[in-house]
């Protein structure tokens, strides 16, 4: 990855919130209408507070039979991970493979703490090399 990429300049912008008082089918009904598989949480005063994936809601919500109408958005948020849009893009290569995670929200700090994107694996593959692309693998799929 070129050195000079900030996580800016290969994230995805445009992306939109559930709220976190929203419910768990509000989320999958976005991620259907978006074709996403996660979406960013964001609290009343618009500010990121987590992120929920397809998987999130299948495994924690509809496999143990809780109907996802009942179930708010935020109640499945976990720790957050998250990178300022002018971190090296290198940076944000190294925390995705160190928490493991295949979706980084981008929060521009300087401009209000807002969310302007999110970088994915997509966005990944589009900047690193083949080299760079199996050690990415490695750490998140196998767990190296």
């Amino acid at each position: 990855m070129a050195g000079s990429l900030r996580a800016r300049d290969i994230m995805t912008g445009g992306v939109q919130c559930v709220g976190a008082h929203q419910s768990l089918q509000d989320a999958a009904r976005m991620m259907r209408d978006l074709k996403v598989g996660a979406l960013p949480i964001c609290g009343d005063d618009n500010k990121l507070t987590g992120m929920i994936t397809d998987r999130d809601i299948v495994i924690r919500c509809c496999a143990e039979g809780i109907d996802p109408a009942a179930v708010q958005a935020g109640s499945l948020q976990g720790d957050l991970q998250w990178i300022d849009a002018d971190a090296d893009a290198g940076e944000a290569l190294h925390t995705m493979e160190q928490h493991r995670i295949k979706r980084l929200p981008v929060i521009d700090v300087k401009g209000g703490h807002q969310l302007v994107g999110v970088i994915t694996e997509a966005n990944l593959a589009k900047n690193l090399t083949d080299a760079q692309i199996a050690e990415f693998a490695s750490h998140v799929y196998a767990g190296a």
